[in-house]
């Protein structure tokens, strides 16, 4: 080791280049002019698949996007290599406003939120009508979310070929919602599947639902040879053949415009990142009500004034009930 004296000159020390170069620092990003728009189509393990006109190309997202990550249904911007060839890699560089989003937590006492899907226009519930049976708490859940996050809810009851859908449509005729009822043999390319598509039609629809309750049949058939065609690219592109419901997938309605979302089957739906208080904007004839209501209303006490709105007939009581209802799957879980 070479060692200086007390008092050591210019000559003897010895200057270093610095490894990162000269160049100033700067907080001006460049704008990207040229780059091409997109929407993602699915999100595995930090790439993204995006739709660029006809072409599945994966993408990551850019250092300049810091923690705002891209979800499906994001409309984006992306630079790169854009061709969707093998062992190619564009990059996201901007994320466009959203108009809708899907969130969920994992339970109500998980503060971390998930966003599952961006600018849908509708979230469609399936659920079976028998086996297994339904799950009113779990609709419910996803009807906050739904009413939350922006989207227009549409209830999908299935295999009405096993039971009745009158005792369920009793519980959610009050609330406005549009329902569709089909039989488990008529979804395979049939007359309900047809009946569920004119639903669809000019809009990007979400769908969930627990497993066993015919959602992956329902879309596969609305989007005919679409799934296997995109998966392949998205496939061809990743390397990877991962089965389309362990993630959410975009896909374009077969026979109409439209896109259709998959999602992968949920055992839960927890709203810890919901605020209570915008659950009633779902209920524009109760909202005047609220007027009178003493500050922090939870509108499940006793001095709402909502009791005294219904009861001098300004709104239908079957309203209120299942506002409260909805209210109150916040402090249940969906399984009770």
């Amino acid at each position: 080791m070479r060692r200086y004296g007390k008092n050591p000159d210019e000559d003897d020390i010895r200057h270093r280049p610095n490894p990162k170069g000269s160049r100033p620092r700067t907080n001006i990003r460049p704008k990207h002019e040229d780059a091409s728009e997109g929407m993602v189509l699915t999100v595995d393990r930090g790439r993204l698949t995006c739709l660029v006109g006809d072409r599945a190309v994966t993408a990551m997202k850019a250092r300049e996007l810091g923690r705002k990550a891209a979800v499906v249904g994001d409309r984006v911007s992306l630079v790169g290599d854009l061709s969707g060839a093998k062992d190619t890699l564009a990059r996201i560089v901007r994320i466009e406003p959203r108009t809708s989003v899907l969130r969920r937590t994992a339970d109500d006492d998980d503060p971390y939120e998930r966003v599952i899907v961006a600018n849908a226009d509708q979230l469609a519930i399936v659920t079976a009508l028998a086996d297994p049976e339904p799950r009113p708490r779990l609709i419910d859940r996803a009807l906050v979310a739904a009413y939350d996050g922006g989207l227009e809810p549409l209830l999908v009851l299935t295999k009405s070929d096993l039971a009745s859908p009158e005792p369920l449509l009793e519980t959610y005729r009050p609330l406005g919602v549009r329902y569709v009822v089909t039989r488990h043999d008529e979804l395979a390319g049939g007359a309900d599947a047809e009946r569920v598509r004119a639903l669809l039609e000019g809009r990007t629809t979400a769908f969930v639902g627990h497993s066993g309750v015919g959602k992956t049949t329902l879309v596969n058939s609305l989007v005919a040879d679409d799934r296997q065609r995109i998966t392949g690219l998205v496939n061809a592109v990743t390397g990877r053949g991962r089965h389309t419901t362990v993630s959410a997938l975009a896909l374009p309605l077969a026979k109409a415009e439209g896109w259709v979302v998959d999602t992968p089957g949920i055992r839960s739906f927890g709203l810890a990142h919901i605020d209570p208080s915008r659950v009633i904007l779902a209920f524009p004839d109760l909202v005047p009500g609220t007027e009178n209501c003493p500050r922090a209303c939870s509108h499940d006490e006793p001095d709402c004034a909502l009791d005294a709105w219904v009861a001098e007939g300004h709104a239908d009581p079957t309203r209120l009930v299942s506002l409260r209802r909805l209210l109150a799957t916040r402090e249940r879980h969906e399984g009770d």
